[in-house]
């Protein structure tokens, strides 16, 4: 896993996995999923990261994300 933070975009990326980007899906407010072609989840891109993550030292639960981000995930996909 890679986590990549470009301040001048104040976008932060995670990204899960390598793989070809086949699609990616808005799943919640400045959250996008990026899948692979079997629709595995590579990366997930986190817009205006600097409101929802301290970014100054990366202190925050990416277990606890992760988990919240699969589960708005299962919602759309149903």
């Amino acid at each position: 896993m890679q986590i990549k933070y470009s301040p001048d975009a104040d976008v932060l990326l995670v990204k899960l996995r390598e793989g070809k980007l086949f699609d990616s899906v808005d799943i919640g407010e400045g959250l996008i999923a990026h899948y692979a072609e079997d629709g595995s989840v590579l990366e997930i891109e986190i817009l205006d990261a600097s409101k929802v993550v301290e970014l100054k030292d990366l202190s925050f639960s990416l277990e606890g994300m992760l988990a919240g981000i699969r589960h708005r995930i299962a919602e759309i996909e149903v």
